[in-house]
């Protein structure tokens, strides 16, 4: 560290489609999905991806739900080139590609854009550590709305520490403040951040009750212009011209979005309790909207909201660093339900629609349909 003068069950699980595809389907996307495809990359190093003549980056996972408690509350996090696959089939638009990204892994795990999930109760203080040993650029660490010392707020301009190349620092951690938290690199912030290195913290209040399908939901929206021009594409990146092009969830855009293995669709049964946690990591607002489902909205930022506020609705507007998590009841007539960003430019990829910041919200009950079956087609799922 150098001185200078920053889903349930995990909450991306879902429940056995290949289970449900004994019926095998989903109904009601249909008429809102026709063509698309994505790919990503990943990084951490200053130098430009693999080229044909280089070695192959490794590709990301999904968002891995990390149990501090089950760790002694003490994590490695370090940032890895990878490629990033947004989509990488040709439906809908694509393939959508980031050829580099910086992800982050926690200690062995699969790095992943966004970066793992780290969840904990409320207690005692975490032990996060920054190891950039293997890295070519600095780095930092700001976790948003838990308590912390003045050394460890991650602002390398205001704290006077930047894990540089080779070093590593640990951040202790306040788990004080129950709720949903944004975590990420601090050091360049605009730059790192389009490069993937940001994730959800968290932190599950004492006695907790999880719903019956409960998600983790980070958006993101891209100027992919940055990745490609660190996989040596002919692009120019501009922080001052940003000019987004990809609007993912999870690092997803549909129709990858609704892949039971690589996206985030909401697969529910009919009756069953969702609980959703939206964090947008992005730099634009993004109005999310849920078709023939009122939920709501039970917490913002760590603080639980009155009952009298909770009132039903089926769109809110999360800004960027904003945290929010919503309720509603599986009471539908079963079947398949888009949940988008209702600025509908960003429910593309690169102007085909629909495509960007969509998924949907999928019962069981409807599996069994050709509907589904196209769609799951679309998602480069096999059934």
């Amino acid at each position: 560290m150098s001185q200078n003068d920053s889903v349930s069950d995990g909450g991306f699980a879902r429940r056995t489609i290949l289970q449900a595809a004994g019926l095998s389907g989903v109904a009601g996307l249909a008429g809102c999905l026709n063509e698309a495809t994505t790919t990503a990359s990943a990084g951490d190093d200053a130098d430009p991806p693999a080229t044909d003549d280089g070695p192959t980056l490794p590709e990301t996972g999904s968002p891995e739900v990390v149990d501090l408690d089950e760790r002694g509350r003490e994590v490695t996090l370090r940032s890895v080139h990878a490629r990033h696959a947004a989509h990488p089939g040709r439906s809908l638009g694509g393939p959508v590609e980031m050829p580099v990204t910086w992800a982050f892994q926690a200690d062995d795990g699969t790095p992943s854009v966004p970066g793992p999930v780290l969840r904990a109760t409320e207690g005692d203080d975490l032990s996060i550590t920054l190891d950039n040993t293997g890295g070519e650029m600095p780095h930092t660490l700001h976790f948003h709305g838990v308590s912390k010392s003045w050394k460890d707020d991650g602002v390398p301009s205001t704290t006077g520490i930047t894990v540089m190349p080779g070093e590593e620092h640990t951040y202790q951690i306040g788990a004080d403040v129950p709720g949903t938290h944004l975590y990420h690199c601090h050091f360049n912030t605009p730059m790192h951040m389009d490069m993937g290195m940001y994730g959800i913290l968290r932190i599950d209040p004492e006695g907790y009750e999880e719903a019956d399908v409960e998600q983790f939901m980070t958006l993101k929206d891209w100027d992919t212009r940055l990745s490609r021009s660190y996989g040596g594409a002919d692009a120019s990146y501009d922080v001052q011209d940003r000019r987004p092009d990809a609007f993912t969830i999870n690092g997803r855009v549909a129709p990858y979005t609704l892949n039971p293995d690589h996206g985030s669709p909401v697969v529910v049964s009919e009756g069953d309790t969702v609980r959703l946690h939206l964090v947008n990591a992005g730099f634009m607002s993004h109005p999310m909207h849920t078709h023939n489902h009122r939920f709501r909205t039970v917490e913002k930022d760590g603080a639980p909201y009155p009952e009298v506020l909770q009132l039903p609705e089926d769109v809110v507007n999360v800004a960027p660093a904003e945290r929010y998590t919503v309720e509603f009841a599986a009471d539908a007539d079963p079947g398949i339900y888009p949940m988008h960003c209702h600025k509908v430019d960003h429910v593309q990829n690169g102007g085909v629609y629909p495509g960007g910041m969509l998924t949907a919200i999928v019962y069981e009950e409807a599996m069994g349909t050709e509907v589904f079956a196209d769609l799951m087609e679309k998602a480069e799922y096999e059934i």
